[in-house]
C-alpha cells in the first residue's frame, strides 16, 4: 500500500493530449508513435503486398521477411504505448488518493473521424493501465460517464445548451463565467461527478477530509 498523500485528480481522455488532468504536472502528451514509424510500416506494407504469392504458390523468403519486418515494428509500437501508459500510471497512483476517470469510449472518437489519432495515443490501453495500477495499490479510483462532460461547467456544475464542437478549444461558462481550456474543465467536471471535488483547483481535499468507498 503506497502512503495517503491527500490529494485527488480528474482525468479527461482527448486526441490532443492523451490525458489532461486537474494537475498540470501530470498531464500525458500525445507520443504519436504510430505516425513517427508510420514511413517504415509504409513500406513494409508496399513490400509484402508486392510480394504476396498468388493462390496456389509457395511464400517466397522475400515475402516472410516483409511480413516479419511489419509484424516486428507494431510490436515495438505497442511496446512503447505500454511502456508509457504503465510509467504515467505509476506516477498518477503514486502522488494521489482518489482519481476521477473519464470511462472512455471509442465508438465517440469513431463518429468524430478522431478513431486512427485515439488508437494511435492508446488511450483504451493507458486508462486500463491506470485502472488496474489503482488497484493494485489501494488507490480510489472511479469511472465518470462521459456525457455531456463537454457541456458542464466544472465550477458551478451549469450546462450550456449546445455541445462545444471539437474545434472549440475553450469553455465558458455561461453561468459563472468561468473561462478555462476545454480539456481542463472537463477534468474538473470528473472530479464533480466522482463526488471528489476537492476545495481547491489544485486538487488538494479539506483537511480531514474522508474519501467515500466507491458504490
Amino acid at each position: 500500500m503506497l502512503p495517503r498523500t491527500g490529494q485527488v485528480l480528474g482525468v479527461d481522455w482527448g486526441v490532443k493530449e492523451i490525458a489532461t488532468i486537474t494537475s498540470d504536472a501530470h498531464d500525458l502528451p500525445h507520443p504519436e508513435h504510430g505516425k513517427k514509424t508510420k514511413t517504415k510500416l509504409t513500406r513494409y506494407g508496399l513490400m509484402t503486398a508486392r510480394r504476396k504469392p498468388k493462390k496456389g504458390q509457395a511464400a517466397s523468403k522475400g515475402y516472410r521477411d516483409a511480413k516479419r519486418l511489419r509484424a516486428k515494428a507494431y510490436r515495438k509500437i505497442a511496446r512503447q504505448r505500454q511502456d508509457a501508459a504503465r510509467k504515467w500510471a505509476k506516477r498518477i497512483v503514486r502522488d494521489h488518493d482518489a482519481i476521477a476517470v473519464e470511462d472512455f469510449r471509442p465508438k465517440f472518437l469513431a463518429k468524430t473521424g478522431m478513431a486512427r489519432k485515439a488508437a494511435d495515443a492508446a488511450i483504451g490501453a493507458t486508462k486500463q493501465a491506470l485502472l488496474e495500477m489503482g488497484r493494485k495499490h489501494g488507490r480510489d479510483v472511479r469511472l465518470v460517464h462521459p456525457a455531456h462532460t463537454t457541456m458542464d461547467c466544472g465550477r458551478c456544475g451549469a450546462r450550456t445548451k449546445h455541445a462545444l464542437p471539437l474545434s472549440e478549444r475553450t469553455y465558458t461558462c455561461t453561468a459563472c463565467g468561468a473561462v478555462s481550456p476545454r480539456d481542463e474543465n472537463s477534468a474538473r467536471v470528473m472530479l464533480v461527478r466522482a463526488g471528489l471535488a476537492p476545495a481547491g483547483v489544485e486538487g488538494v481535499r479539506p483537511p480531514g477530509a474522508q474519501l467515500q468507498e466507491a458504490a
